[in-house]
């Protein structure tokens, strides 16, 4: 290298980390603005982590208690509006495009590599989405991208404190989410398959799994105190939504996903394994395929795979930055831009929740898009996607239920209970319960039946979603109080009664079991 370009290599390193800080800070930015101006509320799901945060038992939950810590700390340092809880899922989304754009920069890309690194991220639908919900899926991302970004660390430097480094991502990851588990697992082919088996005799990937283990404990404690309800989970995952999934399907899923950006990450994957200089990275590649293999063959749903993806568009860019020369290079660039932009322009109202339900329907509907990303995970097809219409009307639910409970004479509202027939009216009960004057509530869907019934008896019992012939099994009498209808929203929640449940049969805490077998 001559004087010019040494004297020039720090002025490109600090470029080249500014594009990763720019755009990190620019996905920030959208995300809290498309939530400022969403015409939706929070999210079923986001419902049940808020909730599980309110019901926090670090060492005993059924779900990896990750998202329930940071929902805690959420709402105690920032309030409870929607940028407020969901700024930490943009934070992690704006660290995974730093962590894939990092990876392009230490591969030898320049700015364009970094920032058609970009383009591939901000044009997913997959991304958008996760960085705009409190859910664990976008942890999840970020988890896998770190786990990645610390292989190509270790392959380029040889510092095997990497390993460590490894530990600490696979670890929170557990803590997050349990498909974790598919990454591990995947780094073990990758490193069978590659001349890296040799680290294998050695005590540093062990050293990373005891590491992983440790720190993610409170996730497998909670099982075994819990009698693994992960089982029952799967199994119900599996007969209910994953049988319906082809290999097809999960293939074409991606396309639907990432969209055009999927040709590049699987450049990326290519080079990976076949060019010889970046061989020192073979163990990369091979982590990806064999995720790929493994949760194509068990039927995962087609966003499991999405944490694979960042990285590999960061390799996928710089090889198309280093294809050819001259006008050539300059085609090839402008060409390869083209179809992620248009794609990401066109859909995205798919990634952020930014029309109103009437022309949200309209769009989907124009794009003849309808029946595939309107369906549900069981098959149905909804008016909007299940996101979206899961996003409806919860706090309208909570506003009835506050009707029919304000509405009791004293004696018998200090004797109520509030009950939930779901996780989703539940949790929205939890989150927005409080403002309207409402005692805690309780449910016997999910996670919520571990949080038990509470110590009331249910002398007076105020349901929401709950069938009147479930209801008539516990209670003498049952009063149909109040109806909610909203066609929007998901079959479930469109046509929702309020009871008012009486002279019970036994009291909450005895029929409780017997509900456990019906969620």
């Amino acid at each position: 290298m001559d004087a010019a370009s040494q004297a020039g290599a720090p002025e490109r390193a600090r470029a080249s980390r500014t594009v990763g800080l720019a755009v990190a800070a620019g996905i920030v930015l959208l995300h809290l603005a498309v939530n400022l101006t969403s015409p939706y509320g929070f999210q079923r799901d986001e419902l049940l982590y808020f909730g599980m945060g309110r019901h926090l038992q670090f060492w005993r939950m059924d779900f990896p208690p990750f998202i329930a810590v940071v929902a805690n700390l959420s709402q105690a340092l920032l309030g409870e509006s929607a940028v407020a809880m969901r700024f930490v899922s943009a934070l992690a989304a704006a660290a995974i495009a730093y962590l894939a754009i990092s990876v392009a920069r230490r591969l030898g890309g320049r700015t364009y590599a970094q920032l058609l690194t970009a383009v591939c991220l901000l044009t997913a639908p997959l991304y958008l989405r996760a960085g705009n919900l409190y859910q664990p899926t976008v942890f999840d991302q970020l988890w896998w991208t770190l786990g990645l970004y610390t292989l190509v660390r270790l392959q380029e430097s040889g510092d095997r404190r990497w390993w460590i480094a490894l530990g600490l991502a696979g670890g929170i990851g557990l803590l997050t989410k349990f498909s974790i588990a598919f990454f591990g697992f995947s780094v073990l082919v990758a490193l069978i398959v590659t001349q890296d088996r040799r680290a294998l005799a050695t005590r540093w990937p062990w050293l990373t799994l005891l590491i992983a283990l440790a720190l993610g404990s409170p996730s497998l404690v909670g099982q075994l105190r819990l009698s693994f309800p992960l089982v029952g989970q799967l199994r119900e995952l599996q007969a209910v939504q994953l049988t319906r999934l082809t290999p097809l399907d999960f293939t074409l899923g991606q396309l639907l996903l990432v969209g055009p950006a999927f040709a590049i990450a699987v450049a990326g994957v290519a080079a990976l394994l076949v060019s010889r200089r970046w061989r020192h990275l073979r163990v990369v590649g091979w982590t990806a395929v064999a995720a790929y293999a493994t949760l194509l063959l068990l039927h995962g749903k087609h966003y499991y795979l999405g944490p694979i993806y960042p990285v590999l568009f960061g390799v996928g860019a710089v090889l198309v930055e280093r294809a050819w020369s001259g006008t050539r290079a300059r085609i090839l660039r402008v060409t390869v831009l083209a179809p992620p932009l248009a794609f990401g322009l066109v859909l995205l109202p798919m990634g952020l929740p930014i029309l109103p339900p009437p022309r949200m329907e309209a769009f989907t509907r124009s794009l003849g898009l309808t029946a595939l990303v309107n369906q549900t995970n069981t098959g149905q097809v909804l008016r909007l996607p299940q996101d979206y219409a899961d996003m409806l009307g919860w706090e309208d639910r909570v506003a009835a239920v506050s009707r029919v409970y304000h509405a009791l004479d004293p004696a018998r509202r200090a004797q109520a209970v509030i009950w939930g027939n779901n996780w989703g009216e539940a949790g929205a009960l939890d989150f927005y319960g409080p403002r309207y004057g409402l005692p805690g509530v309780v449910s016997a869907h999910g996670s919520y039946w571990f949080f038990g019934p509470g110590t009331l008896p249910g002398t007076v019992v105020v349901t929401i979603g709950i069938r009147e012939a479930d209801l008539r099994h516990l209670f003498e009498r049952v009063t149909l109080a109040e109806r909610i209808t909203n066609d929007w929203t998901v079959p479930e929640e469109q046509d929702l009664s309020v009871f008012i449940c009486e002279e019970p049969r036994g009291t909450l805490q005895q029929a409780w079991p017997e509900w456990a077998g019906r969620n």
